[in-house]
């Protein structure tokens, strides 16, 4: 679920996976892992992608669509 909604954050403020990687201090293909759910965000990239998008862990997790 955090794949799909990583990706859809992504595209809804139009980032490319590279410059959402610069922003967040990783790499292209760490973004597209995440977003395939080849790989799991560890917990202090998940806090910089909710802070980034101003979204609630809880939302990134699919434990809720708020």
């Amino acid at each position: 679920m955090y794949g799909e909604r990583l990706k859809e954050l992504r595209e809804t403020y139009h980032l490319s996976q590279a410059q959402l990687a610069l922003d967040l201090g990783t790499n292209q293909q760490s973004i597209s892992r995440y977003e395939k759910e080849l790989i799991e965000p560890n917990i202090a990239m998940i806090v910089k992608i909710c802070d980034y998008f101003q979204v609630s862990a809880d939302y990134l997790l699919g434990r809720t669509d708020y």
